[in-house]
């Protein structure tokens, strides 16, 4: 009998080449694919949603979400994906889908998206000029703030858009999760985004 072994890789693996891409010279965006994560989908149950809130708040000590933003705990971030539900994204296992189910047992349902979507981390002076020439959203500081998320599309593929803490240089950083079955075309697309202005790719294990 044949033996099969299984090795988990990144929807990506094949099409991120890390190093420079594009225009030669000081590179004005940055793409760096997240990996190894937990993310899980939290929604409330019908009449539940201030049951889920408590739930939240008890386990990561900050509320939930409850308009388009991302909330940072101590170790996840919780990323508003639609009315009375949430992401969790976190590392470890700690907050994976085996440790919330008692949490929201009788509050939430609960789906794990850790295998089923890519995270992709993208700053650098051009970064904000880049994304606006895939996405309909206003990436402006004053309207798209730290913490500021959206549920939107990118070259008619669904993303969950949010901004992160900014660099220690004060560049702003965006954070986006596609779909794995759809990453590697959306990632292609935001490197011929990218490209005329220099990118620097790489993948982290760190969030």
């Amino acid at each position: 009998m044949a033996e099969f072994s299984w090795d988990i890789c990144s929807p990506l693996d094949r099409a991120l080449v890390a190093g420079p891409h594009g225009a030669r010279g000081d590179a004005g965006a940055s793409l760096t694919e997240i990996r190894n994560f937990d993310l899980v989908q939290v929604m409330a149950r019908r009449g539940k949603a201030a049951d889920v809130a408590k739930a939240a708040k008890a386990r990561f000590g900050v509320a939930a979400p409850e308009t388009p933003k991302a909330v940072g705990a101590a170790d996840a971030m919780l990323i508003w994906s639609g009315p009375d539900q949430f992401m969790v994204l976190s590392k470890g296992g700690k907050h994976g889908i085996e440790a919330l189910g008692q949490a929201f047992a009788s509050s939430g349902s609960l789906s794990d998206q850790s295998h089923a979507r890519v995270l992709i981390s993208i700053s650098g002076t051009k970064a904000r000029t880049m994304l606006a020439k895939l996405s309909s959203i206003d990436l402006h500081p004053d309207v798209f703030a730290v913490g500021a998320a959206a549920a939107t599309s990118m070259d008619h593929t669904s993303v969950t858009l949010w901004r992160g803490n900014d660099r220690p240089d004060g560049q702003a950083v965006f954070n986006l999760l596609a779909f794995a079955t759809f990453a590697e075309s959306l990632w292609h697309t935001v490197l011929d985004s990218a490209a005329e202005y220099g990118v620097t790719i790489s993948h982290s294990e760190e969030l």
